[in-house]
């Protein structure tokens, strides 16, 4: 044990960041999967702790082993990576397994585990879209040598997701603007391919409609009319809200939430409305403060790290995990319509956990690489 913690590199507010996130966790899933127990455990209220418990810790042991690679090597599989997402996601696209009118999971066989090949993708893509941001530095102002190599893999990609996972493929699209904005891309080809992305929705939206997607049109519909129509929401929301206004200012406690019972899906898209109403809104803003923390770490990171690649991989892995705690934290509190985005590392999960705990462990790799930098100068300034 004492070899592994000697061995643990990287910075130690971003590992203490997923601890405090582990526990959270474990916490507001216990309290939300009572309901579930009962219905399919015979009330055995452990089975899913311990279960979420296993899956974490299987995250903890990808993420140790992700920071412990050189960043570098990253680089050199970002390619094969994201190539290697294209057939998966059309192959989910078209013989994906359904649930909810929506084409989203492979089932891997033999284990029989289900899998978002969209959570691959979109580690794929940001791994590579920053190897190509860093070699393409010279010509990044130049369209046919530094915009087209750019924008072609997350117009693919988010072109895949979209048709079953729009606010995932929003996401990613997002995160890759910024890279690209960070990247020092030229202003007036980000508001082209931003102005693409429209066309391109309604492209998507127009296909759909005149095949078996039209089913997730009309849900992307029904969600932007309950939120801008109608005043008090959709169901899931006015259980929301009524776990919010429970919860006041400091909660009811740990385990006292009453509303588990009325949410639908209270450990995945709306495991935020527990920790409202059981730690209040002073719960609330500590998580919002924990993600702000941990997007500080890794911006500082981009500053610090001597390396392109390094840079624009640890700022692009952090903004993608960022914003969707944030978009998911709104919908909660119905800032923004139904998306099913989950909960970074606080929702329960499996293989989304997974690619979340190898992503972090990539961001410590980052981390781990400049600390040996800034150690060697330091050694170097000693010595003379």
């Amino acid at each position: 044990m004492e070899a592994i913690f000697n061995r643990t590199k990287g910075d130690r507010y971003i590992w203490l960041i997923v601890i405090i996130l582990t526990v959270i966790s474990m916490l507001a899933v216990y309290s939300s999967t009572g309901s579930l127990a009962f219905k399919y455990q015979d009330g055995n209220t452990e089975y899913y702790l311990i279960k979420h418990l296993g899956i974490f810790a299987f995250g903890l042991f990808l993420m140790y082993l992700a920071h412990l690679m050189n960043y570098k090597y990253y680089s050199r599989i970002a390619l094969f990576f994201w190539l290697a997402s294209i057939p998966l996601l059309l192959y989910t696209l078209l013989f994906g397994v359904e649930i909810n009118d929506a084409k989203r999971w492979l089932t891997i066989p033999l284990i029989n585990m289900s899998f978002q090949t969209s959570d691959l993708a979109k580690l794929a893509l940001i791994m590579y879209m920053a190897r190509v941001l860093s070699k393409k530095q010279e010509t990044i102002k130049d369209f046919r040598k530094g915009f087209l190599p750019v924008m072609l893999p997350p117009v693919i990609t988010c072109a895949l997701i979209a048709p079953s996972n729009l606010s995932t493929a929003a996401i990613l699209f997002a995160t890759c603007t910024l890279l690209m904005f960070i990247g020092r891309m030229n202003m007036k080809y980000i508001f082209m391919m931003m102005g693409g992305g429209i066309v391109m929705l309604g492209l998507i939206i127009i296909i759909a409609l005149n095949t078996p997607f039209k089913a997730r049109v009309y849900t992307w519909q029904s969600r932007i009319e309950n939120f801008s129509q109608d005043p008090k929401g959709s169901y899931q929301v006015q259980q929301a809200k009524i776990a919010i206004a429970q919860g006041g200012v400091f909660g009811k406690g740990p385990g006292m939430s009453t509303q588990r019972n009325f949410l639908p899906s209270p450990y995945s898209d709306y495991i935020f409305a527990i920790v409202l109403e059981e730690y209040g809104l002073f719960g609330g803003f500590v998580l919002i403060a924990i993600y702000l923390l941990f997007l500080y770490r890794c911006v500082r990171l981009f500053a610090k790290c001597p390396g392109a690649f390094g840079a624009f991989l640890a700022v692009g892995l952090s903004f993608a995990l960022v914003i969707q705690a944030m978009i998911n934290m709104a919908v909660v509190t119905n800032l923004l319509p139904v998306t099913g985005v989950t909960l970074p590392l606080v929702s329960m999960g499996g293989t989304s956990i997974w690619f979340t705990s190898l992503a972090i462990g990539i961001i410590l790799s980052v981390s781990r690489y400049v600390e040996q930098n800034e150690k060697g100068v330091e050694e170097a300034i000693d010595n003379g």
